[in-house]
């Protein structure tokens, strides 16, 4: 039997051994490494080759869903989404970036393994809850409801608006991103234009809606 190596990504220490300790009770399945931000995340899959991603949304630097959608171009790995959140906007924006599973962290032992399971052998797995939530959200648009409000952001827009949020100034993102401060002031005020929003609070919101930052 093939052993699946898995990379946790979760800014909880307490929740990453938890999952530790979880997975090593699962036969064929080896816990290569653990991340703290999204970004670790990226890093990490590049250099430990994973067949799997168990990831939280809520990270600094860099949240689950858009880590996500840069692995989908950077590694082979697949994604489990491991979440408190069960909103249909936070399942619709996973399943978009690329993960394979969404499962709550309320789940059983024996739910997790079956969506590794279930990812591994190359499907999907969606918990039941937010299964019916993504299903009542597609039905209720089809009879003419609004969707979740998206814009035309670049994957770095999104991470800088992150950064942004988290109170981080342009000399700190510049930094973190290994970017010129120059370049990050254009793409603050060009994710600002695009936005039509030009205060940190309103960017905030933004975010919170667009699934960038989880609400506090």
């Amino acid at each position: 039997m093939k052993t699946t190596r898995i990379l946790l990504a979760d800014d909880h220490a307490l929740v990453r051994a938890g999952l530790r300790w979880l997975l090593q009770q699962m036969p064929a399945v080896e816990v290569v490494g653990e991340a703290t931000n999204g970004l670790e995340a990226c890093r990490l899959a590049r250099s430990l080759r994973p067949d799997l991603v168990v990831m939280d949304i809520s990270m600094d630097t860099l949240n689950g869903l858009d880590a996500t959608a840069q692995l989908q171009k950077s590694s082979s790995a697949r994604v489990i989404i491991l979440s408190m959140h069960s909103s249909p906007e936070y399942v619709e924006h996973a399943l978009k970036a690329g993960a394979r599973g969404y499962i709550l962290k309320e789940a059983t032992h024996a739910e997790l393994e079956f969506a590794i399971e279930s990812v591994i052998n190359g499907g999907t797995y969606l918990s039941p809850g937010v299964s019916k939530s993504v299903v009542d959200t597609c039905l209720g648009r089809n009879l003419g409801q609004e969707g979740p409000e998206h814009e035309d952001l670049t994957p770095r827009h999104r991470q800088i608006l992150q950064l942004i949020t988290e109170g981080k100034a342009n000399k700190d993102i510049a930094g973190l991103l290994h970017l010129s401060i120059k370049t990050v002031e254009a793409h603050r005020a060009e994710l600002m234009r695009r936005l039509d929003i030009h205060d940190v609070p309103g960017l905030m919101r933004y975010a919170i809606r667009a699934g960038i930052i989880a609400p506090q």
